[in-house]
């Protein structure tokens, strides 16, 4: 995340109400460009080719496709991502810059392979149990690939700190698609919802195809290094876990609604509760602003002092890490709360704004009743997601990964409680799971705190870790010492 905050600290320190608005605007591209571009396309899309008037079986089918797009791909890659991602920073800081391309292909074909191992059988139930048309099974399998891919190769100019290239790709990518749609439907004269679906997937592979050629472009040599990378999945395997039960959580409270008597089923295959679902989206729209705020004060204050720290770490006197160390842990809290506090007026006013406005476009009755406990949920899991960043920082992978187990636990057992409350609670899942993975955060950055010399440097050893037989731990016999004296 270092990669921003020189950026932001440039724009911020005229002090000037233009470069607060320009300092806001670029937080926004960098980090919610991207989905906010895709969802505009897919309205634009609707819009031009006036999808509303197409039956309601293939409207139905193309928004469960999509779905099912976006949350599996984001699922299946998961687990190995901030592996990845920690793996490139480590041989980055090392400037071992010739095995990158390794992990590239390492991780490519693990996205690939695990996202195929879930998505080939689906597909085949579709086609043969739901009666879908072989190509536009294709198609949506396509797509899932292709943003497997899209989310994966992010992952590398994201640390490269090219933020404004993965908004301008995926700008480029979604027009095309727009154009796209509307070739394949009003010149070529393919069904529309299918001709929306094979734009969405171009469009994505059209962005894949340009991160992976800027990739290739930045890191030409290859060592060969493979093994290096299997070795960090076994030496950071709370990572893959915490990073995998933090997705899950986001999205298993709409895996129990999908089983209540709420659902609606699609071709026999594809399962979905609209209002709910519908709920979940708003919710999460309300709250996004929370990465913007997190990343730009972060980038702009924690990460000054968390350097300083560390280069006290490294070659400073016991007083200047004790000094330090306090400066860092007091300005963590002065950023946690202001999150919470300008997150919280900010929350307030979008879900005044979708109350009064959303009505007036046919978004109400169910869904506005789910939506408000929901937006609480999704107020807190974003302040707790801050906390499992900064357990990140200090390398708290025990904290992390009980962070997000327990958050993930707790949102499907209160969620499958919820199914039994009045419709106004039923959101109350992610609310519960949220707060109690909050809580374990919270509690584990304080024993941090109290702990943290323990932590940096007590964790090394001596001795070079091996394989092989245990030598004996007699040294020497005392008495055959004595009798040689």
């Amino acid at each position: 995340m270092a990669g921003i905050g020189v950026k932001l600290n440039r724009i911020y320190e005229k002090e000037t109400l233009a470069s607060n608005l320009f300092g806001m605007g670029y937080s926004v591209v960098i980090t919610v460009a991207p989905m906010a571009v895709v969802i505009l396309a897919i309205f634009a899309m609707q819009i031009v080719l006036d999808i509303a008037r197409t039956g309601y079986a293939g409207r139905e089918l193309f928004a469960c496709t999509v779905l099912y797009i976006f949350i599996f791909s984001l699922l299946m890659a998961s687990p190995f991502n901030s592996v990845l991602s920690r793996y490139m920073s480590d041989i980055i800081y090392e400037e071992r810059y010739e095995d990158i391309i390794p992990c590239f292909y390492v991780g490519l074909v693990m996205n690939v392979g695990f996202g195929s191992l879930f998505g080939i059988p689906f597909c085949i139930r579709e086609y043969l149990v739901g009666g879908v048309s072989g190509i536009y099974v294709f198609t949506g399998y396509c797509g899932y690939i292709a943003l497997i891919l899209v989310f994966y190769s992010m992952l590398y100019l994201s640390i490269c700190k090219d933020y404004q290239k993965i908004s301008l790709y995926f700008a480029v990518g979604m027009v095309l698609a727009v154009l796209l749609s509307v070739l394949f439907a009003n010149v070529i004269g393919m069904e529309k919802t299918y001709s929306m679906l094979l734009s969405l997937t171009i469009g994505f592979l059209v962005i894949a195809g340009l991160e992976t050629a800027l990739i290739r472009s930045y890191f030409r040599e290859n060592s060969g290094e493979y093994k290096k990378v299997f070795a960090y999945f076994r030496r950071f395997w709370k990572l893959v876990l915490t990073n995998f039960l933090y997705t899950l959580g986001l999205y298993i409270h709409n895996f129990v609604f999908w089983t209540t008597d709420l659902h609606m089923t699609v071709v026999h295959t594809f399962v979905c509760v609209t209002s709910y679902d519908m709920a979940t989206c708003l919710a999460m729209f309300t709250n996004i602003s929370a990465s913007v705020i997190f990343i730009s004060r972060v980038e702009m204050h924690f990460h000054e002092r968390y350097k300083l720290y560390s280069e006290a770490v490294i070659g400073g006197r016991y007083m200047d890490v004790e000094l330090t160390k306090n400066r860092m842990f007091r300005q963590l809290g002065e950023e946690l709360l202001s999150l919470v506090r300008i997150q919280f007026f900010v929350s307030l006013i979008v879900y005044f704004v979708c109350v009064i406005i959303l009505p007036q476009f046919g978004f109400g009755g169910l869904v506005l009743k789910i939506y408000p406990c929901l937006a609480a949920g999704y107020f807190v899991l974003f302040i707790m997601y801050a906390a499992i960043i900064f357990l990140y920082y200090f390398n708290d992978l025990t904290g992390s990964l009980l962070t997000a187990g327990i958050f993930c636990v707790t949102t499907m057992a209160v969620s499958i409680v919820a199914t039994y409350l009045p419709e106004i609670w039923y959101g109350i899942g992610v609310f519960v799971g949220a707060f109690t993975g909050w809580t374990v955060a919270y509690l584990r950055i304080r024993w941090l705190e109290k702990n943290l010399d323990e932590h940096t440097f007590c964790r090394g050893t001596m001795l070079k870790k091996g394989k092989g037989k245990k030598p004996p731990s007699k040294v020497f016999d005392r008495g055959e010492q004595n009798e040689v004296s």
